[in-house]
């Protein structure tokens, strides 16, 4: 009997915990190569897009904590690739949204890494923070409209970059100099040869 009334408070205990961890109503990935966001919404139900993506980039434990802990403290060793950035809107017990921020890295090699910072508010407590990896979060992201591969830079050292940085300016007002320079010197020199 003692053992089923301690079984009892240690659930009763831990449902306040449980149901205040509620999982995000609202997902937006951005970063470079996107034509416009990703905005991924729905149901807080297991096998939802959204709950699909949260789980695949660490959401709950890192914005909650979890034992064991599948987080890592250190950022992740390596070219981690370019940088996106996932907005969650967490629906509040007040009825308010709370907004957290997730950093994104789904061309690291050899597989993904998401990164939420410590301290952001959420519910009446701060997000635990820490980094994540999972394989699935890029194919996710892939089907609805993240690029396969990362996208290059659009800065170009070939000739279509440089006329079109506004440096041919520069190079027509210097070789606007030099000949003016010429100029000036072949005239000097005609004047003070006659």
């Amino acid at each position: 009997m003692k053992r089923l009334l301690l079984l009892i408070a240690v659930a009763a205990l831990a449902l306040p915990a449980a149901a205040s961890a509620k999982g995000p109503s609202e997902a937006t990935i951005t970063g470079p190569g996107l034509g416009k966001a990703i905005r991924i919404t729905g149901p807080e139900a297991e096998g939802s897009p959204l709950m699909n993506l949260a789980e695949a980039a660490g959401f709950f434990p890192a914005a909650f904590g979890q034992t064991p802990d599948p987080l890592a403290y250190a950022r992740p060793k390596g070219d981690l690739g370019q940088k996106y950035s996932i907005g969650y809107v967490v629906p509040g017990p007040d009825g308010g949204n709370d907004k957290i921020h997730q950093d994104l890295y789904p061309y690291a090699k050899p597989g993904a890494w998401t990164h939420m910072a410590a301290g952001q508010p959420i519910f009446d407590f701060e997000t635990h923070g820490g980094w994540f990896t999972d394989s699935r979060i890029k194919g996710i992201l892939v089907a609805r409209g993240l690029p396969q591969a990362p996208t290059t830079s659009s800065k170009s050292s070939s000739s279509a970059g440089f006329f079109s940085n506004g440096k041919i300016g520069a190079f027509v007002l210097v070789l606007f100099g030099i000949g003016a320079a010429a100029v000036l010197t072949r005239r000097h020199l005609r004047s003070t040869t006659t």
